[in-house]
């Protein structure tokens, strides 16, 4: 696929990397490969270690200017970034579609979110950045927030877009220089695309760099010297390690990692209404999303009457390649990722759990799967799968429910579904989640909102809205006297 108009033209980024301009990387190239075919799509710059401390000292060299700049400056940047989503937003959804494998109303949830997060961002910059505080008489006390300096961003691919901007937009309006690893299965949605729209929205050069790699570019930045902050969305397992090597490095970090989501659906739920938020918080873009149904938790009383919803649908749901025809689900990501999910699914059923639909697959298309009878101690229950599968798990009291919700080392998102508001609150306040639903199913963001998770679902930090100054800035206390104080030594 190539294109030679508009903002995403193939011969641009292609064989490069972005350090404000494109250029060729000492860490060779990489064929970017579609999902469904296994087509090469593209083909683009691959960073190592040199190309991260490359990149580090020329974004800690241009921060300064780019935070000294006016503030209406730097807004304007992202309200024309703004702009260009939508403008370009046709083209940015055919890349993004074969890219990741997703339908495409699902990067036009991407498009959507990415322009207002770069509206929000816009709007940042005008916000109150400090408090006057108490002081002595003839002193003035305050404090502001100030950028970190350079702030690395490592982002994965399951919703690259979103999970890139959200971090890259705020760390610049606050006046900080960014440098961002995409996955390297998703680098244009996760980077190059967002590299291409403040590239023409006037962002200046040497602020934003752009390094699709792997770990070693990954541990490059958690290391770097001229690296202050690091913001990672992905897997617990690796979220640990970017932990260690930040703190280590005594650089700030936030991580925002996997999920084991729960839905709650109590017997005074509308079914229909239910089944149809257990289907899409289990099965949207196939389950590789943080926030996604990984349990389902369902009275006793009504749990046939929805896996039957459950299973009916599942059976009938398109599966297949979303470039070339309209389905529900597209591909999983990669071999492993489908081998993982076929293998958890395997060994559920082996512990005693019955498959009711799906289970199968054909190359990367995993159909739309439902479990019942799942419980604690099965893999389905215990982890995350990152799959289109729907586990269904009964209860019989309340108490039980919010025991089972409870029974995960994640924390991120869950959803009770009820007919009464005030039932499903008041149970919905005893788990232990960083997002709460009540009435909806647990996949959910916006940009002004405050986002992240518990546990192993994070560090407790949050990214979004009011958030965001917590994040990307630190706190800095300033004095003012018209005097200096003669002390008495």
């Amino acid at each position: 696929m190539s294109t030679t108009t508009g903002l995403l033209q193939e011969a641009t980024w292609r064989d490069h990397v972005f350090t404000g301009a494109w250029q060729r990387s000492s860490g060779g190239t990489l064929d970017v490969r579609e999902p469904a075919t296994g087509e090469v799509l593209t083909r683009v710059g691959l960073a190592n270690r040199a190309d991260v401390a490359a990149s580090a000292r020329q974004a800690a060299e241009a921060q300064p200017a780019w935070a000294a700049l006016p503030y209406e400056t730097r807004a304007e940047v992202f309200r024309v970034a703004a702009r260009l989503v939508r403008l370009h937003g046709d083209e940015i959804r055919q890349w993004m579609v074969r890219e990741t494998g997703s339908i495409p109303p699902k990067i036009d949830v991407e498009l959507k979110m990415a322009e207002g997060i770069l509206n929000q961002a816009a709007a940042m910059v005008t916000e109150a950045q400090g408090l006057v505080l108490p002081s002595a008489s003839g002193q003035l006390s305050f404090a502001r927030r100030l950028p970190h300096g350079v702030v690395g961003v490592i982002s994965p691919f399951n919703f690259p877009l979103i999970l890139s901007i959200r971090a890259v937009a705020p760390a610049l309006a606050v006046g900080n220089a960014v440098l961002l690893k995409p996955d390297a299965q998703t680098p244009l949605g996760g980077g190059y695309v967002i590299a291409r729209l403040l590239e023409q929205a006037g962002l200046p050069a040497g602020v934003l760099h752009v390094l699709p790699g792997g770990a070693e570019a990954g541990e490059a930045l958690c290391t770097d010297p001229h690296i202050a902050m690091i913001a990672f969305t992905g897997s617990t397992g690796v979220g640990r390690r970017v932990g260690a090597l930040a703190g280590e490095h005594l650089k700030r970090v936030s991580l925002e990692l996997g999920g084991n989501n729960c839905l709650v659906i109590l017997d005074d739920a509308d079914l229909e209404t239910a089944a149809s938020n257990a289907r899409w918080g289990a099965w949207l873009h196939q389950g590789q999303i943080c926030m996604t149904t990984g349990r389902i938790l369902v009275h006793e009383r009504i749990a046939p009457a929805l896996i039957e919803r459950l299973a009916t649908v599942a059976e009938h749901l398109p599966v297949g390649d979303p470039a070339r025809g309209q389905v529900a689900l597209g591909p999983l990501i990669n071999e492993r990722q489908r081998d993982r999910v076929h293998q958890i699914v395997h060994d559920t059923v082996a512990a005693g759990a019955r498959l009711r639909a799906g289970g199968t697959y054909e190359g990367l298309f995993y159909r739309p799967t439902v479990l019942e009878n799942v419980r604690p101690g099965m893999r389905a229950f215990d982890e995350e799968i990152f799959g289109p599968v729907a586990p269904v798990t009964t209860f019989a009291t309340e108490d039980e429910a919010v025991a089972l919700a409870n029974q995960t080392e994640f924390g991120l998102s869950a959803g009770v579904i009820s007919g009464s508001v005030s039932r499903a609150l008041a149970l919905g306040n005893r788990i232990r989640t960083g997002i709460l639903h009540i009435n909806d199913q647990t996949v959910g963001d916006a940009p002004h909102v405050p986002f992240g998770g518990r546990g192993a679902s994070g560090n407790g930090t949050r990214v979004g809205g009011p958030a965001n100054w917590e994040e990307f800035t630190q706190w800095q206390w300033v004095t003012v006297q018209d005097k200096a104080t003669a002390y008495p030594f």
